[in-house]
């Protein structure tokens, strides 16, 4: 009944893509509607952890997108003198819940996604800023005049997603307070296998190695919000922000580009109290965008995929399906946007004696601290 029902997707990002691999796998294929003229990534790269891949098995697409990217040994936690604060070695974690430490050039997995939808159709151009629903399905407004009519309408725009914001008018992006510079650069000569964050005075710098010899680094500080000071660092400017901190940081940021260096204020979402609206729902960064220091944005919109095909097979009613998935859904994504947010706020302590007592508290953690929150992390409801 389902295959003569029109399904649509709002957005191709990791969310938009994920899901229409997920429904055809579920025997449904479905439109997908892209704002951008082309179907590209939006930032740098990113790592994927072990609820991700697991999800990208269950599809049957693991094989096709782990050889894009690099399994990395482990991520480590540091000072800005480069001293362990914490370590988990992924090797370990594999063991116990699959593949994990995933890093991929967030290009190299658009690719792949969109490799798996060669009979998809994928209609660039068109971005949706409002729709009418009715018993009869949902008409879509775009913003050049046009409109398209489904049946059912999967939203996966993205935070700023303008069709959220019309079904529910307080969800607006909210900033965390810090602001972040991020690029991709030559990994020659640098021998890395291990993603690293370093937490500091003057904020925070990621390091992930990714394959074909490249690096993604990002790095956070403190700010107001839009502060035209920070929009207007250069290179330079970060060189000497994070000059002091260990090695190879300066040198990975002097090696950008300038063109290639991305600057953007992390903003998440307050949880929702819904994401089921009829023929309508939300998923991805529409639904539940958090800030990336769990590591679990692309990860839990991965997982949507999963779980909202799973229900589709379950019922004709669509309706049904959709309101399944939010019940499924909204506990688990609560609670990575609240401790994401959380362990944010931790880890930009600015203060001097604040952030040298919280190190000596993080090294002071048991084993087993950091093994229930990855338990919570990677158990997941497929």
């Amino acid at each position: 009944m389902k295959n003569l029902q029109r399904f649509t997707i709002i957005g191709g990002g990791i969310a938009g893509l994920t899901t229409a691999i997920a429904l055809r796998k579920a025997g449904i294929r479905a439109t997908l509607f892209e704002a951008a003229p082309t179907v590209k990534a939006v930032g740098a790269g990113l790592a994927l952890a072990a609820n991700a891949v697991r999800a990208f098995q269950k599809l049957g697409i693991a094989a096709a997108v782990l050889p894009a990217g690099r399994l990395l040994d482990a991520f480590v936690i540091l000072d800005e003198r480069g001293r362990t604060i914490t370590r988990t070695d992924s090797r370990a974690i594999s063991q116990k819940y699959g593949t994990d430490n995933f890093a991929i050039h967030r290009a190299a997995l658009h690719q792949a996604l969109l490799n798996q939808l060669t009979d998809c159709p994928i209609v660039l151009g068109k971005r949706a800023v409002s729709i009418d629903q009715s018993s009869q399905g949902c008409l879509i407004y775009f913003d050049d005049g046009t409109v398209h009519q489904t049946d059912y309408l999967i939203v996966a725009d993205g935070i700023h997603s303008a069709i959220r914001k019309q079904l529910l008018p307080d969800s607006l992006p909210r900033y965390a307070g810090y602001t972040a510079w991020r690029s991709v650069v030559d990994s020659t000569g640098l021998n890395l296998t291990e993603a690293t964050e370093t937490w500091g005075a003057k904020g925070r710098v990621g390091i992930v190695p990714l394959a074909n010899h490249k690096i993604y680094w990002f790095a956070t500080t403190n700010a107001p919000a839009k502060d035209p000071r920070f929009r207007a660092f250069t290179v330079r400017d970060l060189v000497e922000q994070f000059g002091g901190y260990h090695a190879p940081i300066p040198e990975i940021i002097s090696r950008t580009k300038e063109e290639n260096l991305l600057w953007n204020d992390i903003m998440d979402l307050k949880p929702l109290s819904r994401y089921a609206f009829g023929n309508v729902v939300l998923l991805g960064d529409a639904a539940h965008a958090t800030t990336p220091n769990l590591g679990q944005g692309a990860c839990q919109a991965i997982e949507d995929a999963v779980v909202l095909a799973d229900e589709l097979t379950r019922t004709d009613r669509v309706p049904d399906a959709f309101r399944r998935f939010e019940q499924r859904r909204l506990k688990r994504t609560r609670f990575i946007i609240e401790n994401s947010r959380r362990v944010g706020q931790v880890a930009q302590l600015q203060n001097p004696v604040l952030a040298t007592l919280r190190n000596g508290l993080f090294r002071m953690l048991p084993a087993r601290v950091n093994e229930r929150q990855l338990e919570t992390l990677y158990k997941v409801d497929f």
